[in-house]
């Protein structure tokens, strides 16, 4: 099924589909569990329009390539140009908010670190930005104190709050464009908190935005 931008009562939302832009290590608790190290410069990397897919009803892994974890993230519609933007125009281009899972095949991307090489095989790959509808921005009174849950078989796996990223939302969308033009149609993945692993086939998954919305899914 072509992926198309949606509300999460499933109204199609005029705007074309573009790039996702993401942030790498913008929680500490992650950058912890991956026995990382924070750096002063922010780790931004781009997956293609074809990694979009729909969250719900269902959606598939890629198969015989190892681990797949998940990383939950707040997802931010863009809804205006932005180039070399500074906060008013971030905050006056957000169209609305979701969640999104940046999934990721984890043992690529460590061969690929291993190797000192990109890893956008490791993120990019089809169907490898699973989200959920959006919301309008003014739903979301406080995205900056928002907290967000996937469960995976009924066990809570990841729970974050965006007021504990280490780049906030407006910082890191402008921070963006100052490298990257953004788009009418393009998505942000703002990072993801500590919890990531492996998802299965099979396995059934719950993303919760604050008590805007809960969506269920499986994993094909």
């Amino acid at each position: 099924m072509t992926y198309q931008h949606r509300t999460v009562d499933g109204k199609a939302i005029a705007l074309p589909v573009g790039k996702v832009l993401c942030i790498g290590q913008n929680y500490q608790d992650h950058i912890a569990e991956m026995q990382s190290k924070t750096a002063p410069q922010a780790l931004f990397f781009i997956k293609p329009s074809t990694a979009l897919c729909d969250f719900a009803p269902r959606f598939s892994l890629p198969q015989q390539q190892g681990e797949v974890h998940n990383e939950t993230e707040l997802a931010v519609l863009i809804g205006k140009p932005l180039k070399q933007a500074d906060f008013t125009a971030v905050n006056e281009a957000i169209w609305g908010y979701s969640l999104a899972l940046d999934l990721t095949l984890r043992d690529v991307q460590a061969e690929l670190k291993k190797l000192g090489r990109p890893w956008e095989i490791a993120k990019g790959f089809d169907d490898a930005c699973p989200i959920a509808g959006f919301v309008e921005k003014a739903a979301l009174q406080h995205p900056q104190q928002t907290e967000f849950r996937l469960t995976v078989n009924g066990s809570l796996r990841q729970h974050g709050n965006t007021a504990n990223m280490i780049r906030g939302i407006t910082q890191l969308i402008s921070e963006m464009s100052q490298h990257f033009t953004l788009l009418p149609g393009d998505i942000v993945l703002t990072g993801t908190p500590a919890g990531v692993g492996p998802l299965q086939s099979g396995d059934q998954l719950q993303l919760q935005l604050a008590d805007i919305f809960t969506v269920n899914s499986k994993v094909n």
